[in-house]
């Protein structure tokens, strides 16, 4: 008991000296000061019994400043300290309840600006954690529809309708679809997360439009002629170079001109071009059904379909506008869009003119 109050006694003084060193180092200025003084009386009043009350005195006045110092000192860090501790627990409702004394005027604005940017990476993180569960709650969907349908034909097959001439072929047939759909769907899925992962990377250089858009209008006209459609485009007089990604911006076209395909059941599509000052505007219209304009907004979100039943019938991915719209962007233009329904639909956007 008495050794333990004894070393309760160590630590009060052990506080007390530290408090004195405190008061020591961060007011090293005022005490440096009374020296500075004291030496300076000494020298000019010599070794008088005057000299000594002076001392005194200085020496009151010099601890009494530094006493008065060192409490405003210790208040102001508790008001930061307990600001900090408000904003760790979370109890800060808003920047605006962020309050400190004038003479910590600065300081305030610095933990406001960092209290508001904690805000926003917050928010942030739960908008992500919000879009990756929605990401992987879409993904799980749309891979287990494709899953399944080859798992009930194969286990249809095998549970012996593969020795049934008139279905078995029609069945492997319908396996195989779905085999080249779920194909498709990975591969969107990769092109996807490296894009929005920031591993995408471009490769621009000039390169001549009218060729560029000859072969992907060539390599998509059996498609469109399959439905009884045409692809309209004409090649432009001045043979316009343009300033992309070539590999990036043909995913683009096919995406855009298969969809215009995939939506339109009569009529045609056109690509259409129009030399700007600096830039080349690129159209891809269609006669298409059109899109509601209250999906217009969603349209490029990955996943979303207007109309959802078609889409998956045609094969589509849900992922096709949403690569186009990144592909786009970092080609420093926007993909623009305008449709009425039953009339068709126009997606426009601009590349740097060579």
């Amino acid at each position: 008991m008495k050794q333990s109050r004894e070393w309760g006694i160590v630590l009060k003084v052990k506080n007390k000296l530290s408090d004195i060193f405190h008061l020591l180092f961060y007011n090293k200025i005022i005490f440096i000061s009374f020296i500075a003084l004291a030496v300076l009386a000494y020298l000019f009043f010599g070794s008088s019994d005057l000299i000594i009350v002076y001392e005194i005195l200085l020496f009151c006045l010099t601890l009494s400043a530094i006493y008065f110092l060192d409490r405003n000192r210790k208040f102001e860090i508790g008001q930061i300290r307990s600001l900090i501790n408000q904003i760790t627990n979370n109890s800060l409702l808003n920047s605006q309840s962020l309050s400190l004394d004038k003479n910590l005027s600065h300081i305030e604005k610095d933990i406001r600006l960092m209290f508001e940017k904690i805000q926003n990476d917050f928010a942030r993180l739960e908008k992500l954690q919000r879009v990756r569960s929605e990401f992987l709650g879409n993904v799980s969907h749309e891979l287990r529809t494709p899953i399944f349908t080859i798992q009930g034909f194969l286990e249809t097959l095998l549970d012996g309708a593969i020795d049934n001439p008139k279905v078995n072929r029609n069945f492997l047939e319908k396996a195989k679809t779905h085999t080249i759909s779920l194909s498709n769907l990975l591969n969107d899925l990769i092109d996807i997360s490296m894009i929005e992962s920031g591993e995408m990377r471009l490769s621009f250089r000039y390169f001549f439009l009218n060729e560029f858009l000859l072969q992907i209008v060539n390599e998509l006209t059996p498609i469109a002629e399959a439905k009884n459609l045409r692809i309209n485009f004409q090649p432009d007089e001045i043979n316009l170079q343009v300033f992309g990604d070539k590999n990036k911006l043909r995913q683009v076209f096919i995406n855009l001109i298969q969809n215009a395909i995939k939506y339109t059941d009569e009529g045609s599509i056109e690509i259409i071009l129009t030399e700007e000052e600096k830039n080349v505007k690129i159209e891809v219209r269609d006669s298409g059904i059109g899109i509601p304009e209250y999906d217009l907004s969603r349209i490029f979100e990955r996943f979303y379909r207007v109309d959802k039943a078609r889409s998956r019938a045609e094969g589509g991915t849900g992922l096709g506008l949403a690569i186009v719209k990144h592909i786009v962007e970092a080609h420093g233009s926007k993909v623009e869009v305008q449709s009425e329904v039953s009339k068709g639909s126009v997606f426009s956007f601009r590349l740097k003119k060579g």
